[in-house]
């Protein structure tokens, strides 16, 4: 008997030996090692639903988060841009206001100043006056008292003086 002439009886039992061990492999085994395929393939199947779902609603907020980021800055935009019309427009009050208030100040300091000149000159005119009647009694030798007099020609000398420097 050599390796090319087996020998039936071991061959057979050999089979059947097999054959059992292959019929209790399929009968027991084989369903378990099915069993736990499935359930891995249906975990693996159910983790990546989970994951597609996760990543589409992931990616559902991110687009919401930028609309409302767009929206955001949008907004501050137009706040920027009213806050810049309106501190212009308060500028422009403030300096209308300003000048305003200059010209009535130049105004009331002209008029001021012209009343200031007015009473001057009256002072100035009394002045002159008083001097004049004690320079025309020295010249004379005695005081003059016709103050009424005195004045007439004063203001007549003043008219005459204003009407040739006013030419």
């Amino acid at each position: 008997m050599g390796p090319l002439e087996p020998n039936v009886i071991e061959l057979v039992v050999g089979l059947v030996a097999f054959l059992t061990v292959f019929a209790a492999l399929a009968m027991v085994l084989l369903p378990r090692i099915d069993k736990t395929l499935a359930e891995r393939e249906e975990a693996t199947a159910g983790t990546l639903e989970r994951a597609e779902a996760i990543e589409s609603q992931a990616l559902r907020v991110r687009a919401e988060y930028q609309a409302e980021l767009s929206a955001a800055r949008q907004e501050a935009s137009r706040i920027r841009r009213a806050a810049h019309q309106e501190g212009l427009s308060l500028l422009a009050a403030v300096r209308s206001e300003g000048q305003k208030v200059r010209e009535d100040m130049v105004a009331a300091a002209g008029v001021r100043l012209e009343a200031d000149r007015v009473l001057a000159e009256a002072e100035l005119r009394e002045h002159v006056l008083s001097l004049a009647t004690v320079l025309a009694g020295r010249i004379i030798g005695e005081p003059l008292t016709d103050v009424d007099r005195a004045r007439a020609v004063a203001d007549a000398f003043f008219a005459g003086a204003e009407a040739g420097s006013g030419s």
